[in-house]
């Protein structure tokens, strides 16, 4: 006859049960998130940032179109005594085929040719490229634009260089004081396919006084 086995031994296999199954975890994905994702924060810049890689002259010219339309819209609200009655919308579509035709593919070109005679960063590099803009790029692209402007409101070769006598001096001057600082950050920090986003930026601030100077009386 068996022995019925020991109380500690009964004990343990009544209270022994099955392992109780994990939980199911349940995942979310990023489009259920509220938050928006870094790609979406990232976005434009991304996709701005691509253009200039594949397409990079169309892109500062695109680029530089808007920022003067832009600026000109903006001189002409700050300057005109009601914007609504005297807006010239010419005067903008002028200043946008400027800046798509003239000054972004030159903008494209310099900075190009900039990186590559001096294609370091140091101070004193820096302080060339500045240099050579001062004295090269400012006034050629400056009197450009005068001439430019001049021409398509009608002006004839003698009045374009009575306002270059009158304006391109004071414009150059004021230049000076200008864009030295933004051409210091520009080129000593930044490499040359995300240089013209910063010198977009100090454009548009520096154009709304290029208009102005551009199409006054």
């Amino acid at each position: 006859m068996a022995r019925p086995p020991p109380p500690h031994f009964r004990r343990l296999t009544k209270t022994h049960r099955p392992p109780t199954p994990p939980m199911p975890v349940v995942s979310f994905s990023s489009s259920s998130s509220s938050s928006p994702s870094p790609s979406r924060k990232s976005g434009f810049v991304a996709w701005y940032l691509r253009m200039l890689q594949s397409h990079p002259l169309a892109t500062k010219s695109v680029t530089s179109s808007i920022i003067f339309a832009a600026a000109d819209v903006t001189s002409q609200i700050i300057t005109l005594p009601s914007f609504s009655a005297s807006y010239n919308i010419l005067r903008t579509f002028r200043m946008a085929a400027y800046g798509l035709l003239i000054l972004g593919p030159s903008q494209h070109n310099w900075f190009n040719y900039l990186s590559k005679i001096l294609p370091n960063t140091d101070v004193t590099s820096t302080l060339k490229k500045i240099l050579m803009g001062q004295v090269i790029f400012g006034p050629v692209i400056n009197t450009v634009f005068f001439t430019y402007n001049g021409a398509l409101q009608g002006e004839s070769g003698p009045e374009i260089i009575t306002r270059l006598k009158r304006d391109l001096l004071p414009t150059l001057l004021g230049g000076a004081l200008f864009w030295p600082v933004c051409d210091f950050v520009t080129f000593r920090f930044l490499p040359v396919h995300l240089q013209p986003l910063l010198n977009s930026s100090c454009a548009y601030v520096w154009t709304i006084y290029l208009t102005y100077m551009a199409n006054r009386g």
